[in-house]
Parts: C-alpha cells; sequence; structure tokens
C-alpha cells in the first residue's frame, strides 16, 4: 500500500497543518505493517504554476516532473495533505500541485453526453486543515475545504476526510484546544475497517 504525504504551509515547524499531517501519516505507519510513504514538501520542493509554456510541454524538464507528479498521485491508495487557509483558500503551492494532478484522460474525462466522470477515485484522501479563525463546515467565505472537497470529488475521490484545527490564531489555549480536538478525531485505519 503506498501513501502520498503532501505539505504545503509555509509555516514549518509553527505549522499546524504539518502538526497534523504527520499525525495522520504516524497513524497509517502503525496500522498498516507494509505501508509505504512519499513525501512532498510543496514549500520547500514547489512546482512550477502552470502556464502557456507549460501546456506547450515547452520545457522537457519540467514535462518530466509534471509527469512523474501527476502518477506519484495515481498511484497512491492514500493522500494525506496539508492544507492550511490561506487568505480564504490554498497556497499557491498546493494549487500548482492540483494543476499537475487534473489532467484530462488522465484523472478526469468528459462523456459522450459532457458530463465530467472521474477517474482517480480508488484512493482515499484525508486534508490536514489549519485556519486561524472559525468558519465551520459551510461558511460562504470558504475557498479552503470547498475548494478541495470539489476538485478531488471532480477527480473521482469521494472517501474523503477533514481534519480540522481552527481558530488557532485567537490565542495560545485556543491554538492548543483545537489542535487537541482535531488530534483526537483522527481515527485508526483499522478501526474504521473493522
Amino acid at each position: 500500500m503506498k501513501l502520498l504525504h503532501l505539505d504545503s504551509s509555509a509555516l514549518g515547524t509553527h505549522s499546524v497543518t504539518r502538526e497534523l499531517s504527520a499525525a495522520i501519516v504516524a497513524r497509517w505507519q502503525d496500522a498498516v505493517a507494509d505501508l509505504k510513504v512519499e513525501y512532498r514538501d510543496l514549500d520547500a520542493d514547489p512546482l512550477p504554476h502552470l502556464t502557456g509554456r507549460s501546456l506547450a510541454k515547452a520545457d522537457a524538464a519540467e514535462v518530466e516532473t509534471a509527469e512523474a507528479t501527476l502518477q506519484q498521485f495515481l498511484d497512491a491508495d492514500v493522500v494525506v495533505i496539508g492544507a492550511p487557509f490561506y487568505n480564504f483558500s490554498i497556497p499557491s503551492t498546493l494549487k500548482a500541485w492540483i494543476d499537475r494532478v487534473a489532467v484530462a484522460g488522465r484523472t478526469f474525462r468528459y462523456t459522450a453526453e459532457g458530463k465530467p466522470e472521474g477517474l482517480a477515485g480508488n484512493k482515499r484522501l484525508f486534508i490536514a486543515s489549519g485556519r486561524g479563525g472559525l468558519y465551520g463546515d459551510n461558511s460562504p467565505a470558504d475557498f479552503q475545504e470547498a475548494y478541495l472537497r470539489q476538485v478531488f470529488g471532480f477527480l473521482g475521490v469521494t472517501d474523503l476526510e477533514i481534519v480540522r484545527a481552527e481558530g488557532v490564531a485567537y490565542s495560545p489555549q485556543h491554538r492548543a484546544d483545537a489542535l487537541a480536538a482535531a488530534h483526537a478525531s483522527i481515527r485508526s485505519p483499522l478501526a474504521e475497517a473493522a
């Protein structure tokens, strides 16, 4: 079994999402003996943003990196993404990664009737979400979790779980409480299978 672990926070060791994504991965490592984990830090090693040159495949090295990124996503059985809430959305580095895995004919297609069909639905996805404020599940200001649900649902990934810590910027106590609640919400993969 393969697990792809992505982090996108620019906050390094102060990151809520890095802490939570690492905790999710640790649960999987404890539960699945033969788990192979691949890690990518999208802040330290960002992908280039999609441009006209990218689409024209003008740079052979960029084409090779894009294909490797896509294949890594396709090969994963489980994907864990650290996705902080930046300016009501996600970090641009995470969006650049999504642009490399949302590929027509590979992760989605349109049917003869013009309806989208996801082709990457054979995986589980965990989003480690961190928010400075309080937004809940259905805020009109949420272009982070709602966007991630939409884009991965479009790709066919419907087995998606969000582990969220919010209100972390209010005070040190809010941060500690939010992290404790988020950690407590991380379920064991084996408990779910039982």
